[in-house]
């Protein structure tokens, strides 16, 4: 441990970084965290993403660094939350030579877009594609399939000479429900939701999902199958593992019927399961075995990440310099539970702000966690050296960004979500911890615009915020037994404290940003 905690010792890492310091903006604190998460945001919005990833020339379109020739052969297909305003943009750069698509997209989205003065991620009137709205309140129902069955039928007409764009968001997985028949779609879900309910991993829920769809697992591509295929994904899942977003419908996975079995077996569920699906699982060859020459032909499919947190992390620390920060990011997959991630930040906080050398036993408590919040010990050693480089050289003000998804136990029936419960939690951190209120400032929001049931995306605190609730009659410990995160923040100075961005339109999970004041130079 002594070895680990000499990394925080002052190094030479500023010839990486360089030394000048940042000019100060004006501005607040608050208001200078609310333009870096703006622009986090803007950063991961669909039409830029797939703006910023199609590159045409004339005939030709270069995705990734690979050109696919243009002649009048492009279909395409798209599932997502996302997907619609992906799909104006796509439709603007490829022009004519798109023949024909179709989109499943939520329900009531087209209308929601209009009324936010959204129009610019609508499709044009005379579109060739054709829009299907569905899976509301973010559960396959007989719309979603019916678009899942449309979109199934153009993949696999297409021939070798055709080209198939497929736009993937969050969300995508229950926009494209299409159970292998003779399995309902009642069927599916009753089997998914009993794993839920026993406490199967997601891996084994994918298992299973997969099993029972015929598109998910690589099955969209499949059917594609000969023409060539091209996916652009906008990730909203840790580490963007392509078989997990939207459960992988073109992403080769090899379904095995004695693994599924095994699943079901170990909850128990073998007895329940529905006559449909014992004969599905019954058959003698998985999906993509039924033909793997097919399956295994070079260059059938390519699937391109456009979107992620850590792309919207990397914009965010940009703008981050541009009104006087010195960013730093420390990873894209936090997790765990949002006590452990207050602690966390509560910690780094500390860490920065110490007038002098910390003690060791800050350092020793930020590494036990990591593995707590899915941070690797190297990012958290990476991290705490430029934190104390930082201190020990006097720089100017420091953004340490993250991202990722927490997780919040419910105790109570309030209203919020995990990213107002976590800013509340950071506040009493940076109290515990006794910074000044004029010290750190944490943001936490969810880049789709929306945290729980409420209009806010998350909320800003620093160590005046119990100050502040104190003098308002406000009990922070009540607020978060009730898990009423949105309650508190709503009443807290007019809910100033909340961010709401509004429309987002977009989903690559949260950010959190803990913006660290200048720090003066220790001149003793």
């Amino acid at each position: 441990m002594a070895r680990i905690l000499s990394l925080f010792q002052p190094q030479p890492f500023l010839a990486l970084v360089g030394r000048r310091k940042p000019l100060l903006c004006k501005m607040s604190m608050d208001s200078r965290a609310r333009k870096v998460f703006a622009a986090a945001v803007e950063a991961v919005h669909p039409d830029t993403v797939v703006r910023q990833s199609i590159e045409r020339k004339d005939d030709t379109v270069i995705i990734d660094g690979h050109k696919f020739k243009l002649k009048h052969n492009l279909h395409l297909v798209g599932f997502g939350k996302a997907v619609l305003g992906m799909t104006a943009e796509a439709e603007r750069i490829m022009g004519d030579h798109l023949v024909k698509g179709i989109i499943s997209v939520p329900h009531g989205i087209q209308q929601t877009l209009q009324q936010h003065g959204k129009g610019h991620l609508l499709l044009k009137e005379n579109s060739c594609i054709k829009v299907m709205e569905g899976a509301k309140h973010n559960l396959p129902d007989a719309d979603a399939q019916k678009a899942a069955e449309e979109i199934k039928e153009l993949a696999s007409g297409l021939t070798e000479k055709d080209l198939l764009l497929v736009l993937i968001s969050g969300g995508g997985s229950a926009l494209l429900p299409a159970p292998i028949p003779p399995i309902s779609l009642q069927e599916k879900q009753d089997v998914t939701r009993k794993l839920a309910a026993a406490g199967a991993t997601i891996q084994e829920l994918n298992t299973v999902r997969r099993a029972l769809s015929l598109l998910k697992g690589g099955g969209l591509a499949h059917c594609a199958h000969p023409a060539q295929v091209v996916a652009l994904i906008l990730s909203d899942v840790i580490g963007d593992p392509l078989d997990l977003i939207a459960s992988g419908p073109t992403v080769r996975a090899e379904v095995w019927p004695e693994e599924v079995l095994t699943v079901l077996e170990s909850y128990n569920l073998l007895n329940s399961l529905p006559a449909s699906v014992k004969d599905v699982l019954g058959r003698p060859s998985p999906r993509w075995r039924e033909n793997k020459e097919e399956a295994d032909t070079p260059g059938h499919v390519h699937n391109v990440v456009i979107g992620s947190n850590s792309i919207a992390l990397q914009c965010a620390g940009r703008r981050a310099r541009e009104v006087g920060f010195r960013p730093v990011v420390l990873a894209p997959g936090v997790c765990g539970d949002v006590k452990a991630v207050a602690r966390l930040y509560g910690l780094l906080a500390r860490f920065a702000c110490s007038p002098e050398e910390p003690p060791p036993e800050i350092a020793a408590e930020v590494l036990r966690l990591g593995p707590d919040v899915g941070v690797e010990s190297w990012d958290l050693c990476r991290t705490m050296q430029v934190l104390g480089e930082g201190r020990a050289d006097g720089w100017g003000a420091l953004c340490l960004l993250a991202g990722g998804e927490p997780t919040v136990e419910l105790t109570g029936k309030g209203r919020g979500g995990r990213n107002q419960e976590l800013a509340l939690r950071v506040g009493l951190e940076l109290r515990e911890m006794q910074l000044p209120p004029n010290g750190p400032v944490f943001l936490s929001g969810g880049t789709d615009g929306q945290d729980g049931p409420t209009e806010a995306a998350g909320a800003v605190t620093d160590g005046g915020l119990c100050e502040e609730a104190r003098a308002q009659g406000l009990d922070v410990d009540s607020f978060l037994t009730n898990n009423d995160s949105y309650t508190f923040f709503s009443r807290l100075s007019d809910g100033q404290r909340l961010l709401v961005p509004g429309l987002t339109c977009t989903n690559v999970m949260d950010v959190h940003m803990l913006l660290i004041p200048p720090i003066p130079i220790n001149m003793s």
